[in-house]
C-alpha cells in the first residue's frame, strides 16, 4: 500500500485500535523516523552527563546520530555526529572528553561546538576552498532546549517551544527534581543498555500500561500478594495481585494522556505513600524539611505520578528513580538505555541504594524488565499472524473524561495513555500536519 498517502496513514489508527502493520511494515518505520522523530522534540541527554568542557555523549534522533557536548565556554550543544568532509561518524564512543573532535577517516578536526577547526594537508586545497563555510563543520541541530537539565532537540527550525511541547508533562520532571535537596537530579550512576526484538512503540505503550502488571509480573509477587522491595528502606513492595483491597486501590490510580502531543502518565503506586523508617532516609527527609518546611516536604515525598512517557522516546519513573531512552533501530529492533537518577544533595548511601535497586528491577537480567522484554518479543512475532488486522486499546474508552486543562483522564487499568500516544502518532504522520508545520 502507498503509506505516503495521508488518507491511508489516517486509517491505520482509530480511536480504539491500531493496524498491525504499524509494528511490522519497514516503510511505516521509515516514515516514522521522518515525520515523528524528524519533527518532535526528542530527548537527547542530561546536562549532568557533560559536566566539564570537552565532555560529550553520543545519542540519536531517530536514525540521525548526534552528539551532546559541552563547549569551552560552558555552553551545551547538540551536534550532528557527521564529518563535514565525507560524512563519517566523528564520535564513535559512547562518551568521552576531548579538546577537539577528530574524524578518523581523513583527520579533519572540529571544535566542541561543532565548528571546523582545521583540515589535514591544507596545501592540497586551492584558494576556492572557504574554510569559513559552516557546511564544513559538524553542524548544530536546528533547535535545542533544556528543562531542569533534561536536554531535548528538534530537527525542524520552527514550531512549539520545548515547554509548550511538554505541556503538563513537565510536572513529572518537577516532581522528581524537587525530591532532590539541591533541586536537581544527576545521571552519574551508569547505564544499562540492551536490545529487544520488537518495535519501538511497544516499550512506550508498556511503560504506562497498568493492565499487564498482575499477569506479566506474577512471578515477582510473594504469597502475601506483594512484590519485593523496589527502593531503599522499604521492607516490601507494591501489592499488585488481584485480591481485595490491593485491587481496589490499583483501580483508583490515575491514568492521564495529553490531548496534543502524546505524553502520558500513570498515578503513583500506593507503596510510594509509605516512608521508610531507616536512618538514611530520615536524614534525607531532614534535608528536605530544612529547605522546604514540613508541609511542602510531605507533598514532595508523595508524588502523584509513577511512570511517565514523554513522546516519543523517553520515560521516567518516580519510585525507582530512573529514565529509559528508546532508540529505534529497525521496525523490529529497538535499543533501550536505562539511567538511574541520583538526587543531588541527598545522602550518597541513599543514591547508591537507588542504583542498586534498579539492577533488580530494570536491568537486562532483572526481575521485572525481563518479563516485559519477553512480552515485546511475543507481540512482535504475534502481530505477523493473519487472523486479525488490528491491535485493540479499547479498555476504559467509554469512561474517558476531560480535565480542566483539556487533557484526558481516567482511573485504573484503562488504555487511555496508549490512545493518547496513537492520537499523537496519527497527527505526526499526517501529511497535512507536516505541511502546516513546514509553512510556519
Amino acid at each position: 500500500m502507498n503509506i505516503i498517502d495521508p488518507e491511508i496513514v489516517q486509517t491505520l489508527v482509530q480511536k480504539e485500535r491500531v493496524h498491525r502493520s504499524i509494528y511490522t511494515d519497514p516503510a511505516i518505520f521509515d516514515l516514522e523516523m521522518q515525520r515523528i522523530f524528524g519533527r518532535a522534540w526528542v530527548y537527547i541527554g542530561h546536562k549532568s552527563q557533560v559536566p566539564k568542557a570537552g565532555d560529550y555523549v553520543t545519542a540519536r534522533i531517530g536514525a540521525v546520530p548526534v552528539v551532546l557536548s559541552r563547549h569551552k565556554d560552558g555552553q551545551v550543544h547538540v551536534l550532528f555526529n557527521s564529518c563535514g568532509h565525507r560524512g563519517a561518524i566523528v564520535c564513535n564512543e559512547e562518551r568521552g572528553n576531548v579538546k577537539l573532535f577528530r574524524c578518523a577517516y581523513h583527520g579533519w578536526t572540529f571544535d566542541t561546538n561543532g565548528d571546523l577547526d582545521a583540515i589535514s594537508m591544507r596545501n592540497g586545497y586551492g584558494p576556492s576552498m572557504d574554510l569559513a563555510n559552516p557546511a564544513l563543520g559538524m553542524g548544530r541541530v536546528p533547535r535545542m532546549e533544556s528543562y531542569r537539565g533534561f536536554v531535548f532537540a528538534s530537527l525542524v527550525s520552527s514550531g512549539k517551544s520545548l515547554e509548550e511541547y511538554l505541556g503538563h508533562a513537565r510536572d513529572s520532571v518537577d516532581e522528581l527534581c524537587d525530591r532532590a535537596p539541591d533541586g536537581e537530579v544527576e545521571l552519574s550512576g551508569g547505564v544499562h543498555r540492551y536490545l529487544f526484538r520488537g518495535n519501538w512503540k511497544l516499550q512506550l505503550e508498556n511503560i504506562v500500561d497498568m493492565y499487564h502488571v498482575p499477569f506479566s509480573h506474577e512471578s515477582t509477587v510473594s504469597r502475601s500478594g506483594k512484590q519485593f522491595s523496589r527502593r531503599p528502606g522499604d521492607k516490601a513492595g507494591s501489592a499488585i495481585s488481584d485480591r481485595g483491597r490491593a485491587a481496589t486501590r490499583w483501580e483508583q490510580r490515575i491514568a492521564w494522556g495529553a490531548r496534543e502531543n502524546g505524553h502520558s502518565y500513570t498515578g503513583n503506586q500506593p507503596v510510594a505513600e509509605n516512608f521508610p523508617e531507616d536512618s538514611v532516609f530520615q536524614s534525607y527527609v531532614a534535608m528536605l524539611e530544612a529547605r522546604h518546611g514540613r508541609e511542602r516536604t510531605l507533598q514532595i515525598l508523595r508524588p502523584k505520578r509513577h511512570n511517565t512517557a514523554f513522546y516519543p522516546n523517553m520515560t521516567m519513573q518516580a519510585l525507582n528513580h530512573h529514565i529509559r531512552v528508546i532508540v529505534p533501530l529497525a521496525v523490529d529492533r529497538t535499543e533501550i538505555h536505562v539511567y538511574p537518577l541520583k538526587l543531588k544533595g541527598a545522602p550518597e548511601e541513599l543514591n547508591q541504594g537507588f542504583v542498586r535497586h534498579l539492577n533488580n528491577t530494570h536491568s537486562a537480567s532483572s526481575l521485572i524488565q525481563t518479563d516485559d522484554l519477553e512480552n515485546f518479543r511475543r507481540v512482535q512475532e504475534g502481530v505477523a499472524a493473519t487472523g486479525s488486522d488490528w491491535v485493540w486499546f479499547a479498555r476504559g474508552l467509554d469512561t474517558d473524561a476531560t480535565d480542566e486543562r483539556g487533557d484526558l483522564t481516567n482511573n485504573g487499568t484503562v488504555e487511555l495513555p496508549q490512545r493518547s500516544q496513537y492520537a499523537a502518532w496519527q497527527r505526526f504522520m499526517s501529511a497535512a500536519e507536516n505541511a502546516m508545520q513546514e509553512s510556519q
